[in-house]
């Protein structure tokens, strides 16, 4: 009898990923942004086939998919080894030479939109207005632009047009709970929201016809619901809501005269569908845990793009009741009864207030008795029933999960999601000491024997509670986080540094706290070994956060091993450069997981 070695670090993280996706008007054609080729280029399919072959080879991922209405070309968006300029271009249906659209050296480029003959773009950009953005229209067949919004008081962004192309939708975005939404008509602006003194989201919105608008918003709300605005009455209405879910995007079937929208409760989402005559809904089993985009083509056939816990990124089509795959993303050499499914638990905070979490535990005949703390990205994101290769790659290798859903966290609320503005250092903070006193209390974990990592905002929790909590754990890892509030406040993307005061804290008159929050201000109590990884190009976190650190803890003897990726923004981008993460991280790990088996 044969038998195999154990799954390595390459068959989890060879596991392919899809980015975006989009469907041609004649449903003859798709196209989507993956890592089939170990970077990421945008592939497509000649349907009803599903057989993928590459339209680019430039090895960049793709922020903006759009087809022409006609089905004759693609316009998409790249960016430069994750620095976030993006660039629009054309690309042929089958691939080839691409055509330079929008480039504008050292510039955001953002949300494109084609005119209904597919004569004319419209994209938002940093160009000429960094802090609060401009909106453009620009002719394809001529070159010619004109200024169509100037952004003022806050980012914003174009978001569309009605279908006589008479009015524009556009949104601004003055924090992460506050996005207002404006129908600007000729010289007129409307608010689709009544006015109000206190903050409010709008998170996506449609026109159905010239004068109708349903849009998503929290307006007097704790949880975001579907709305509609009347353009001819100036009438706001609000149409339906769902106790404890948060709608979080949709989409228009002028075909069948039908609302789709997804919806977020808690670690999974919903679909839902609404006929606009009746108002009718129905909920849709959809076949994965997480929906990352929905498309409806002109026929109304429905086109989905997510994945679950134990399942990766795939592309769906909606044939009647059933869902049929269109891409077989599977995780490579690897049986589905290998990987885990989180439990989901929740834990009393400091203050009673409950928190909801994510707690995968490693197979018994695999479990190492060890547990990692990972505190998620954001900080207004949560963790999910995401499929991410690198929590199956360490289940598989024996280390257990536990991802909480911390104040901050998006899914609970509009208050809930409140809770860390202002307050990076103090709340959400507490909520995570208090999931570690529950593992501890529960028999998952020991005092002094876990281990902590996290990414983004995660890997500035992972620093903060290192510093103020060492006690708790043996090892740390930090991905892209900041380490010194004043500046990450002061090296954010100008677009992002209107929010700052409310997101984070001002310099000035929030300079204690921010010392306070601040984790290169508890150097002294970090005295457990570290591993600090960086993107190069990270336009969010950049180089200077996890370089300062560093440098100051070596200054200081401590055990500190720094990855820096060259080509690398705010995440990992590159097949290659995941494995070698993945591969040092588990490394690192291994050294105090061995330490334990021997004591």
């Amino acid at each position: 009898m044969i038998t195999f070695p154990k799954p390595d670090v390459e068959q989890f993280l060879r596991t392919f990923s899809i980015a975006d996706f989009a469907v041609s008007p004649d449903e003859k054609h798709l196209v989507f942004s993956t890592n089939l080729s170990g970077k990421y280029n945008l592939w497509g399919m000649d349907l009803p086939n599903s057989f993928p072959y590459p339209l680019t080879t430039i090895n960049q991922s793709c922020q903006g998919l759009i087809y022409d209405k006609k089905s004759r070309f693609i316009i998409a968006g790249f960016d430069q080894d994750g620095n976030e300029n993006t660039q629009f271009y054309g690309v042929p249906l089958n691939g080839g030479t691409m055509k330079e659209i929008v480039n504008h050296e050292n510039t955001r480029n953002f949300m494109p939109k084609l005119s209904n003959d597919s004569k004319k773009l419209y994209y938002t950009t940093s160009r000429g207005n960094p802090s609060f953005l401009n909106s453009y229209c620009l002719d394809l067949e001529s070159g010619q632009e004109k200024l169509v919004l100037e952004g003022k008081d806050a980012a914003t962004y174009l978001f569309g047009f009605s279908p006589d192309e008479e009015t524009l939708l556009y949104y601004k975005h003055f924090a992460n709970t506050y996005t207002l939404l404006y129908a600007k008509k000729g010289n007129e602006d409307i608010l689709l929201t009544p006015p109000t003194e206190k903050q409010h989201t709008v998170n996506d919105g449609v026109f159905v016809s010239d004068s109708m608008i349903y849009l998503l918003t929290d307006y007097d709300s704790d949880f975001t619901y579907l709305a509609s605005y009347n353009l001819e009455t100036n009438k706001f209405s609000k149409v339906k809501e769902l106790e404890n879910e948060s709608f979080t995007a949709i989409t228009y079937s002028k075909e069948n005269q039908l609302l789709y929208i997804t919806s977020q409760k808690g670690v999974e989402d919903q679909l839902y569908e609404i006929t606009l005559q009746n108002e009718n809904w129905r909920n849709i089993p959809v076949p994965c845990s997480v929906i990352n985009k929905l498309e409806v083509a002109a026929s109304g056939t429905l086109y989905l793009f997510g994945m679950s816990a134990t399942k990766p990124h795939n592309i769906y089509k909606n044939t009647g009741d059933e869902w049929v795959s269109l891409t077989k993303y599977t995780v490579p050499g690897v049986d589905s009864n290998e990987l885990v499914e989180p439990d989901i638990i929740t834990y009393p905070s400091f203050d009673g207030r409950e928190i909801e979490s994510l707690f995968f535990r490693a197979k018994k005949e695999n479990d190492n008795g060890e547990v990692i703390f990972w505190p998620h990205g954001g900080p207004q994101a949560a963790e999910r029933k995401f499929f991410r290769a690198s929590f199956q790659f360490f289940l598989n290798n024996g280390y257990s999960i536990f991802a909480p859903n911390f104040r901050g966290s998006t899914g609970y609320g509009l208050e809930f999601m409140k809770m860390v503005e202002g307050d990076w250092g103090n709340g959400p903070r507490l909520d995570n000491v208090a999931g570690l006193d529950w593992l501890i209390e529960q028999g998952h974990a020991q005092k002094g024997n876990i281990l902590l990592m996290g990414g983004s905002f995660g890997g500035y929790m992972a620093l903060l509670l290192h510093g103020r909590h060492a006690d708790y754990f043996k090892a740390v890892v930090d991905i892209f986080g900041p380490s010194n509030l004043f500046s990450f406040i002061n090296s954010v993307p100008e677009d992002w540094k209107p929010v700052m005061d409310q997101w984070v804290g001002n310099p000035e008159k929030d300079k204690e706290k921010l010392i306070e929050f601040s984790p290169i201000t508890y150097l002294e109590s970090m005295i457990k070994p570290m591993l600090v990884i960086q993107g190069a190009n990270d336009p969010r976190v950049v180089k200077e956060e996890s370089d300062q650190i560093v440098q100051a803890l070596k200054d200081k003897g401590r055990d500190v091993d720094y990855l820096l990726l060259e080509d690398e923004g705010h995440g990992f981008s590159k097949k290659e450069n995941e494995i070698a993460v993945y591969q040092k991280i588990l490394s690192f790990l291994k050294r105090f997981t061995a330490v334990t088996e021997k004591v």
